[in-house]
């Protein structure tokens, strides 16, 4: 189980995400669009002074049941710890346990 600081501080940095969204794409869209090198500069400038944390790049994938963040399959959204014990129980429909 992840500690409960690092989930919150990840649904923070979700919400940032989805608030600073329109205004990064829009700040990303200028500087695509811009010519002179001195507006691009202002432009990157604006995209520096929004928040860290507001960037989707720093969003990291968690594990809905457990919160952990290293070994989750997207398909589920589970961890591969969750994922393999709900499987071996037949909780997710379409997933066999290999075997060789």
């Amino acid at each position: 189980m992840a500690k409960k600081s690092m989930i919150q501080r990840e649904i923070k940095r979700e919400k940032l995400i989805n608030k600073y969204k329109k205004i990064r794409k829009k700040i990303k869209q200028a500087i695509k669009n811009s010519s002179e090198f001195t507006e691009q500069i202002n432009l990157q400038q604006q995209l520096q002074n929004l928040p860290l944390n507001s960037s989707p790049c720093r969003h990291r994938n968690r594990c809905w049941i457990t919160g952990r963040s290293r070994g989750v399959y997207r398909n589920f959204g589970l961890s591969r710890h969750v994922l393999r014990k709900m499987s071996h129980e037949c909780l997710l429909p379409g997933v066999r346990k290999s075997s060789w």
